[in-house]
């Protein structure tokens, strides 16, 4: 990868460009990528890739006209070239009243996210991990499939008014599925340092999973006590988080409209956006390059904050949060470093005071019903359990669910201890395991 100085000289023969074009206005991103991933099926390691990418994106501004290029040739002629189109593009687009001038340079509280141990792992480490979780899986008479991927990234973002905003990260995930007769177990973790994983352990639960699920047990549907697992909160809560977007909110297609500054969930729900927080992944500005400043999302159940982006923090006459996308884009800005405060109920905790639930690993398959009352539908996959007289008893066949996210956090009765969640619907976030009460499944499923 290159250095920040490195980067900084790239930028200088952009803006040399682009003045030599009659332009002032331009913002630049450089994004690298290290990425290398070790696949298994069938108990088998079948794939072992690995790739490298740096790419340019550049930005022009021209009295109200805005337009980006990007491409991946970094030698003076290729960045005169997207500099080009850039410029092309955005004198033949039409004006935005509403464009606001490049972002100026702010003090930003810097986060270390790069560990070179992960960044320097090599595909034999990779392997021997993925062999010793294969091993328990296949000692179970299961069959495991899954990945273990480790990723180098960096973000680079300078303007002509002076930002120079850099980031760069590691990142590791494992994800390991077990499949049994007619059961299966899943789960999945990451980290920005490789060694806070364990693929040992998290073979060893899907084994659990797997050979408790057996023989599953049809239940009708109905409105169940629950104990959702983390990547369950994550994947069906995450649903909502586009909605807390100043120009969502301006556009009318938030849930929240009408509904910031009040109650809308129960009083022990809170949610901050917090890109400090040390279990969270990203970069400490958005993509203009302004700083991001913590949110208080949800507080006691009351809608408190929402994101803006810079213009739509003008129109809405604040101050920008520092989470908008970059320019241009049709969405605006969105919160991205979730976390939902927990509590000291502990799942195994949540079982035993439950008389009668269904114990759920995960959802899968989320489709939005009714965008403003936030009701989605979906269905539990890969660890589904009958809780009876406060232990799981066996597995059951998979439900379909038709839900509401304002009805859900609404019934949650104990928060479980707070972690960094991975899920396969929606992105990763610091959420609890959570005890809920009337979950309305709707449909048994075939398997």
């Amino acid at each position: 990868m290159p250095d920040s100085a490195q980067f900084q000289s790239l930028f200088g023969a952009a803006l040399d460009a682009a003045r030599s074009l009659g332009v002032e206005e331009l913002e630049a991103i450089f994004a690298g990528e290290n990425q290398a991933l070790t696949r298994f099926a069938n108990n088998t390691i079948h794939q072992n890739v690995a790739e490298r990418g740096l790419q340019l994106s550049v930005r022009a501004a021209i009295g109200g006209r805005t337009a980006r290029a990007t491409g991946n040739r970094l030698d003076r002629e290729g960045i005169r070239e997207v500099v080009e189109q850039a410029v092309t593009i955005a004198r033949l687009t039409e004006p935005d009243p509403d464009l606001q001038p490049l972002a100026e340079p702010a003090a930003c509280q810097p986060v270390e996210r790069w560990f070179e141990p992960t960044a320097q792992i090599s595909p034999d480490e990779r392997a021997t991990a993925v062999a010793e979780a294969i091993r328990v899986v296949e000692g179970a008479r299961q069959t495991a499939a899954g990945i273990f991927s480790i990723g180098e990234t960096t973000f680079s973002l300078f303007n002509s008014r002076g930002v120079a905003a850099e980031y760069r990260e590691t990142m590791a995930r494992f994800s390991i599925t077990a499949m049994g007769a007619d059961s299966s177990g899943w789960a999945k973790a990451s980290a920005c340092d490789h060694r806070r994983l364990d693929p040992l352990a998290l073979a060893e639960s899907v084994v659990r999973k797997t050979a408790a699920s057996c023989a599953p047990r049809e239940l009708p549907p109905g409105r169940y006590t629950v104990i959702l697992e983390p990547a369950a909160v994550l994947d069906l809560a995450g649903q909502m988080f586009a909605d807390f977007s100043g120009t969502a909110v301006r556009d009318g297609r938030s849930f929240l409209n009408d509904r910031i500054g009040k109650q809308i969930f129960g009083e022990n729900i809170t949610i901050h956006d917090d890109a400090w927080h040390p279990s969270q992944a990203g970069p400490p500005f958005d993509g203009e390059g302004v700083p991001r400043r913590r949110l208080t999302l949800v507080d006691r159940g009351v809608v408190r904050e929402i994101a803006y982006g810079r213009q739509a923090a003008a129109l809405a006459d604040v101050a920008p949060t520092g989470h908008g996308f970059a320019l241009p884009n049709e969405l605006g800005e969105a919160p991205a470093n979730i976390v939902i405060a927990g509590g000291e109920t502990s799942v195994e905790q949540m079982v035993a005071s439950t008389e009668r639930g269904i114990l759920v690993t995960r959802f899968w398959y989320i489709r939005e019903v009714d965008p403003y009352e936030k009701i989605f539908t979906g269905m539990t996959r890969d660890g589904t359990f009958l809780v009876e007289g406060g232990r799981i008893v066996c597995g059951v066949r998979n439900f379909r669910f038709n839900q509401g996210l304002i009805e859900m956090l609404s019934n949650v009765e104990a928060l479980g201890p707070t972690v960094r969640a991975s899920g396969e619907e929606a992105f990763e976030m610091v959420v609890p395991a959570m005890k809920v009460r009337d979950f309305n499944f709707t449909e048994v499923t075939r398997f």
